[in-house]
């Protein structure tokens, strides 16, 4: 039976979750492919219909435990066609959940390992439980990380944990984890869902205009930028509603009430 990416949205808050049951989540090609779908679709939504704040979870108490090894045999053997599934079916679900301008935060629960790590390591807040395990073991499967799954991980996780965890196949536990970086904050396991929820919740009641603008800018400079133009463009904000509410609150010592779009 395949894996599945379900979507669920209530009211401002969208939630993301890795289904495959019996495998703790274990991310099959199918299940990548959905990934990007799902992100690229909530990329899309025009702004009075999109979420404010995406939860991006596991189902049943995992986040995800890797790729789904079952399949691994089908394409890892050929050169031609192991190239393709990095390349062309993880590399644009990871990117797409980059080019995501929804603020993304991650609710960790249990094994967090491999493309799991990869997924979490797309979202801008990621809390987990105090059991989580974090790693990406596959030298015990003989094979390394593709290039741009490393290059990705090597933007939140320093190089000599980086080295630790591919080189000995080490795990880290959540206290590691929180030491270096990784995730955000570690709660109690029975609470995760809850912290995350208040959180997105929280990032909901602000600006949107101004988290998208804000994710666009970091994803400029991580490329190199902004060029001229987008240093330019960046401050097309200023005559807007959200902008005008944010200081006319403030001003009037009121909480601000922005509206959606």
């Amino acid at each position: 039976m395949a894996g599945a990416i379900t979507q669920a949205h209530s009211g401002t808050v969208a939630r993301v979750t890795l289904v495959n049951p019996g495998k703790h989540n274990a991310i099959d090609v199918a299940m990548w492919r959905d990934l990007r779908a799902a992100f690229e679709q909530l990329q899309r939504l025009p702004l009075a219909d999109a979420p404010l704040a995406v939860i991006v979870c596991g189902e049943g108490g995992q986040f995800a435990s890797g790729g789904d090894i079952a399949e691994f045999a089908g394409f890892r053997f050929d050169e031609a066609r192991l190239h393709d599934f990095h390349e062309h079916v993880v590399a644009p679900a990871l990117q797409a959940m980059l080019d995501c301008e929804i603020p993304l935060l991650a609710q960790i629960e249990g094994a967090c390992i491999g493309g799991g790590l990869e997924i979490a390591a797309c979202c801008d807040i990621r809390i987990a439980g105090s059991s989580c395990r974090f790693g990406a073991p596959i030298a015990r499967l003989g094979f390394p990380m593709a290039p741009g799954e490393l290059l990705l991980l090597s933007q939140i996780v320093s190089a000599p944990v980086l080295r630790e965890m591919l080189l000995e196949s080490r795990l880290l536990d959540a206290t590691r984890a929180l030491e270096h970086g990784l995730v955000h904050s570690v709660v109690a396991d029975a609470d995760v869902a809850a912290h995350v929820l208040h959180r997105a919740a929280h990032i909901a009641s602000l600006s949107s205009q101004a988290a998208r603008q804000n994710k666009r800018t970091l994803r400029q400079i991580a490329a190199g930028g902004p060029t001229p133009a987008e240093r330019r463009a960046h401050f097309n904000y200023a005559d807007s509603a959200q902008h005008r509410e944010g200081i006319a609150a403030f001003l009037q010592k009121r909480p601000p009430h922005f509206q959606r779009g």
